[in-house]
């Protein structure tokens, strides 16, 4: 399977809705901040391997316990997502912080203040 193919996009879009939904449901780690969305999911082609882009709208300090929380989650967030997910290999996932959304935010702030 390509990297780019059609099945791996949909698989990359189902395990991302699967996760936001364990992420905001099952997970029960009081680091995890309830503003916790997963932006993005890249699965590898032979399912193996996950990179999950998580954005958390917070300061530093809650963004790094929520990664930590999620880290140490891993294992629960996996076997859950196996249960809700029939794929041959259930892949092992990577958290990495994405920061995109509140760059956004940021940039949409500054034309505002420019336009004014």
């Amino acid at each position: 399977m390509r990297k780019n193919s059609i099945k791996n996009t949909r698989i990359n879009g189902e395990v991302q809705r699967e996760l936001s939904n364990i992420i905001r449901n099952e997970v029960k780690d009081p680091r995890i901040h309830p503003m916790t969305s997963v932006v993005a999911v890249e699965v590898a082609p032979d399912l193996k391997s996950a990179k999950a882009y998580v954005s958390v709208l917070g300061n530093e300090e809650e963004k790094e316990n929520t990664l930590k929380g999620l880290k140490s989650a891993a294992g629960v967030i996996r076997s859950k997502l196996a249960h809700s997910i029939n794929l041959r290999n259930t892949p092992e996932i990577t958290f990495i912080m994405d920061s995109s959304i509140e760059y956004g935010v940021n940039m949409a702030k500054l034309i505002d203040e420019v336009n004014r």
